[in-house]
């Protein structure tokens, strides 16, 4: 039983070290790519449901189906308020980041879309 408590000692340091190193590679990044990654995780809902949509509409298009409906929804998502007002941050943003002299900006914006797209699917 004793081996059994040092196991789960030793697998709780390691995760709650492993969550430090993750806070402070997060700190680690420009405040620029800090609100891009925030605005990002924001708006992914919004992103996966655009990515859904595009898909929906190239479908009906292929089976000849009306994809009007599809495309009123997906210029709604564009219209929403906080939406623009998000995306034109993130625009804003893009410049900074891209250039940033820290290579783990970029790295990090780059992870976490990959992360976003497979949870959208």
């Amino acid at each position: 039983m004793r081996h059994h408590e040092n196991q789960n000692r030793a697998a709780r340091g390691f995760f709650c070290a492993l969550a430090l190193l993750w806070a402070f590679d997060a700190w680690a990044l420009s405040a620029a790519a800090r609100e891009f990654l925030e605005i990002s995780k924001a708006l992914e809902p919004v992103h996966c449901e655009k990515r859904k949509l595009r898909r929906e509409i190239a479908l009906a298009e292929a089976q000849g189906q009306d994809s009007k409906p599809l495309r009123q929804r997906f210029g709604a998502l564009d219209r929403d308020p906080k939406t623009a007002k998000l995306e034109k941050r993130l625009a804003q943003l893009e410049p900074r980041v891209t250039k940033s002299g820290d290579p783990d900006d970029l790295a990090a914006v780059s992870r976490q879309h990959r992360e976003a797209f497979y949870r959208c699917e």
